[in-house]
């Protein structure tokens, strides 16, 4: 059966209604995925199968087998310690501002390696991208190999997997996505993947509670065993500090609910807004500095993450390392290295 045939199969068995519609397999939503990534499904038919498979929602299996597929055709990252590795929409924030760059070089500065990922300005919401957020602070990472990737991973424990630089094959489907107008299910997908295939703490993001259960069986399925999922800001991995963190440590498919309140250690405040580039970059700048509006969600994500990570023995012990990081000149001193890294890497 041709490549075709298969896949107006699978449009069948998702898009028969509200009564007759089943879940593919773990395989074939592979095969599907697979189908569309390799051009062998033409774009109505991609276009179909995406909106019907969002109506009816991506089942735990399935999840776990498009998971299969980016293991299998993406990018693969190690490292000798463990990492932390975010998963979040990929089409940026809009309304708050991101907190996970200067998060991520605390991390590294804490000795932690750690693994973002996303693209260029990604429908439905086309808001700020990671690779923006990090140049406006000098650090340029777009165009790196994957090579080059790894090596910075290596030497100063930061990488950006960026799709157009390192997995063009996933990439592919960002003008369907453009033209659906909504979400796919593959953004879901996005929030579990990660390139690193070595030992790692996965941090995946979600809005409504019924997609953090489907990620929980997901991930188990998948072979994941270091979890935590969290209700963050815009579906982000950044916790609010406006209100209570709605978290959860996963284990074989079930998660163990931790609420986190940031009134209780000091952190409570307004969640930044996102104004624009420049004048997130001179926030973020000051953040580094101990100052500003994003100082205190900074201390608040960094610590949490310190803590959820295994620095420190109780959530106090991981914000009061964030903040020596931070007071000491060591985060500002990790973001320098890796611009000079960049700069001798070419």
């Amino acid at each position: 059966m041709s490549g075709r045939e298969r896949f107006k199969h699978y449009i069948q068995k998702v898009g028969s209604g509200e009564h007759t519609s089943r879940g593919l397999s773990r395989d074939e939503a592979h095969d599907a995925l697979a189908l569309m990534l390799r051009d062998e499904a033409t774009p109505a038919q991609i276009g179909a199968f995406l909106i019907a498979h969002r109506i009816r929602r991506p089942e735990p299996q399935e999840l776990a087998g498009m998971l299969d597929l980016y293991r299998e055709l993406g990018p693969s990252l190690s490292s000798t310690e463990p990492a932390v590795c975010f998963g979040m929409p990929f089409d940026g924030r809009t309304r708050t501002a991101p907190l996970y760059p200067l998060t991520a070089l605390t991390l590294a500065a804490a000795g932690l390696p750690v693994v973002l990922q996303g693209g260029a300005r990604m429908p439905v919401k086309y808001g700020v991208t990671a690779m923006e957020l990090f140049a406006s602070l000098g650090l340029n990472l777009q165009g790196l190999s994957l090579a080059a990737l790894q090596q910075g991973l290596d030497s100063q424990r930061l990488a950006l997997v960026h799709l157009p630089d390192h997995f063009p094959l996933a990439d592919r489907l960002t003008p369907i996505r453009d033209e659906l107008g909504k979400r796919p299910p593959v953004a879901s997908l996005e929030l579990l993947w990660t390139a690193h295939r070595s030992h790692h703490l996965l941090v995946s993001g979600f809005v409504h509670p019924p997609t953090e259960t489907r990620a929980w069986k997901a991930l188990e399925l998948a072979g994941e065993s270091a979890v935590i999922t969290v209700k963050g800001l815009e579906g982000s991995t950044d916790l609010p500090i406006s209100r209570a963190c709605i978290t959860a440590r996963v284990h074989r498919g079930v998660g163990e609910r931790v609420i986190l309140h940031p009134r209780d250690h000091g952190c409570y405040g307004a969640d930044a807004l996102w104004i624009d580039l420049d004048s997130w970059r001179e926030q973020a700048l000051a953040a580094l500095g101990g100052q500003g509006p994003l100082a205190i969600p900074l201390a608040w994500n960094a610590g949490t993450y310190l803590w959820f990570a295994g620095i420190g023995k109780s959530l106090e012990e991981g914000l009061a390392k964030a903040q020596e990081l931070v007071q000491t000149g060591a985060v500002l001193g990790q973001l320098r290295e890796l611009i000079a890294w960049r700069t001798l890497a070419g």
